[in-house]
């Protein structure tokens, strides 16, 4: 059993989309969900949750949530033993964000609005698993700051889909995974 194509089963793309947009929820791209953002390519999100591991229980941090439909797969991998914090920074995204995921009925998620200038939601840290579905252009030390010992975060840097691994001795190891495109990471002052 392949706990991301459950996840995937339970949680399907259509309810992330606008209205619009709904037609095209099987197509294996990214789709525009407003703000100049996407809501992000099913083969991509699945190569990202399977790098995460996310395990049931497990703390995690969503950045970038946008329409709420990766929080919504990390709470579904999670339970509710677990929680996860989506961070948004569009005010719009963040409204339709919490419509969708409050659609699935998983108390355990949320969605917050991105504190501009600040990365990540460091009042709930440490997290056992951190994604970030934008492109960072080097590897954000604040998003390395708020991940457990042990922890792992997925990042796309530069383009290169990058796995940060912290030990139980807080040591941490960089790899990365394939080449990706992705809106770039942003932080208002």
């Amino acid at each position: 059993m392949d706990p991301v194509l459950d996840a995937f089963a339970a949680v399907p793309r259509e309810g992330f989309l606008p209205r619009e947009m709904r037609g095209n929820a099987a197509f294996d791209q990214p789709l525009p969900i407003g703000q100049g953002q996407t809501n992000s390519q099913p083969r991509t999100v699945a190569d990202m949750l399977r790098l995460l591991e996310v395990a049931p229980g497990d703390a995690v941090l969503d950045v970038g949530s946008g329409s709420g439909w990766s929080t919504a797969l990390l709470a579904h991998l999670t339970g509710p033993e677990g929680s996860v914090v989506g961070v948004e920074l569009e005010p719009s995204l963040v409204r339709f964000g919490r419509r969708n995921l409050a659609a699935t009925d998983q108390p355990w998620a949320r969605i917050e609005r991105a504190t501009p200038g600040v990365l990540g939601w460091p009042e709930d840290a440490a997290y056992d698993r951190i994604l970030v579905s934008a492109e960072a252009e080097e590897l954000p030390p604040e998003l390395v700051d708020q991940l457990a010992a042990p922890g792992r975060m997925v990042i796309p840097v530069a383009g290169l889909m990058t796995l940060v691994e912290r030990s139980a001795t807080g040591e941490v190891r960089v790899s990365g995974h394939g080449w990706y495109r992705f809106v770039p990471l942003r932080r208002r002052p």
